[in-house]
């Protein structure tokens, strides 16, 4: 029979997880599983019925929608990475607008040094912690959907910016990297000594959602994070990469486009990253599609020879099974970006604490429903209210289980471990 739904609107959702997600224990002293939990939050996905594949809903992310209003205060941090130092910028949500700065994005100004000195508190204030995708930063429409559904309920939000993104300045001859999980890392350690009793949430987008899994399997039971989603993770960055390639409109449109986008990322920091003895600036100058940009600047300046093994080494679907906080994910099967292939299944099958959302229909970082609003905002911002409000985060906390419902192996050896790669960087 001749499948129709998409003409009212209506996409297909299927979740993937493990038989027997962990089980959380409700506010009430209910029990309930994580998959349930997912299932609860997760409305129908309604999308709208002009943009009815993966390739229209994703070219309509450069109508540059104007999105909800979210305004910041930018702090520059100084990292303190043991072997890439340097500058990051984190920008925080605050209730109003202040005085334009024209060497900021739009609603965002810099912290006086009065105020962050004063930021600290002892309050419980949930604060949830938003990565973009590849060369955006705090500015972009996708993620402020998200803090747009959590601000008005009393919560705290920031972004970190990759680093020579959203018109931050490199000190460094580095860009941001797709498993540079450091500065992120130092964020969640501020957030942790300025506010110590806050619960801290995190959501990765595209690029920023790679980082966020890597963190999370680098942190792994230590992890200060309650809870943490992704939207449109490209999982394993090789597959995607020969995916796109394929393809006309992904070699011509998609490459050529996320290439551009980094030219004008590496032009605007030229001034620095040409500093290092292996970025030759005729060789950037030639470059066309991403994995160029990835074969000359960032395999080079970050040690990699080669930008395949660059792909490899920074994606985060091995640290998907090291992950050990409740984890939903969510992607579109027709994203054009972060290709069907690419999505790690049976990882998902393997680990009890994190379950898959995928939809038929919605294309990367898209799902625009009529009327302009992106349906993926509502299951994530809804997921952590569901945790926040509802859960006993405690409790549900005292057992660590793995794929059969056991604790943690003890073993020394063989032990599988997620996080080893082979790029050797400390964590901080």
């Amino acid at each position: 029979m001749l499948d129709i739904s998409w003409l009212f609107g209506h996409a297909k959702t299927n979740f993937i997880h493990h038989p027997n997600t962990i089980t959380l224990t409700a506010n009430s002293g209910t029990k309930t599983s994580l998959a349930d939990l997912v299932k609860e939050v997760t409305p129908p996905c309604r999308l709208n019925p002009l943009l009815a594949n993966g390739h229209l809903q994703t070219f309509w992310t450069a109508t540059k929608e104007a999105g909800p209003p979210i305004h910041y205060k930018r702090k520059v941090f100084e990292s303190t990475h043991s072997v890439y130092p340097g500058h990051f910028a984190v920008d925080i949500v605050v209730p109003s607008g202040s005085p334009e700065d024209k060497t900021l994005p739009e609603r965002t100004t810099y912290i006086s040094d009065e105020e962050f000195d004063n930021i600290g508190s002892e309050d419980t204030t949930p604060v949830l912690i938003c990565l973009h995708g590849l060369t955006g930063g705090s500015h972009e429409a996708y993620l402020r959907y998200v803090i747009a559904r959590v601000a008005p309920a009393g919560w705290e939000a920031l972004v970190v910016n990759s680093r020579g993104c959203a018109m931050s300045k490199i000190t460094t001859p580095h860009l941001f990297n797709s498993r540079a999980t450091w500065d992120l890392r130092q964020t969640v350690k501020w957030l942790r000594i300025t506010f110590p009793n806050r619960p801290l949430y995190a959501v990765g987008f595209s690029l920023g959602a790679n980082i966020l899994t890597n963190y999370l399997g680098e942190e792994g039971i230590d992890c200060e994070l309650k809870a943490a989603a992704v939207v449109s993770n490209p999982w394993n960055l090789e597959l995607c990469h020969h995916a796109i390639m394929r393809t006309y409109l992904g070699r011509e449109v998609y490459s050529v486009a996320m290439g551009k986008n980094m030219m004008r990322l590496y032009e605007s920091q030229k001034d620095v990253l040409i500093q290092h003895p292996h970025v030759d600036a005729e060789k950037v100058k030639a470059c066309k599609y991403l994995y160029e940009f990835d074969r000359v600047v960032q395999a080079p300046t970050w040690g990699y020879p080669t930008e395949s093994a660059y792909h490899r080494d920074s994606s985060c679907v091995d640290a998907l099974t090291a992950v050990r906080i409740p984890f939903l994910g969510l992607n579109a099967e027709d994203d054009p970006i972060s290709t069907y292939e690419a999505i790690p299944w049976e990882e998902f099958k393997a680990n009890p604490y994190t379950v898959l959302v995928t939809t038929n229909w919605g294309g990367h970082l898209s799902w625009f429903q009529t009327g302009g609003d992106r349906w993926f905002a509502a299951p994530v911002a809804d997921f952590f209210h569901k945790m926040q409000d509802d859960i006993d985060l405690t409790a549900s906390a005292t057992e660590l289980v793995n794929a059969n419902g056991k604790k943690e192996d003890a073993r020394k050896h063989p032990v599988w471990d997620p996080t080893h790669r082979r790029l050797i960087v400390p964590l901080t």
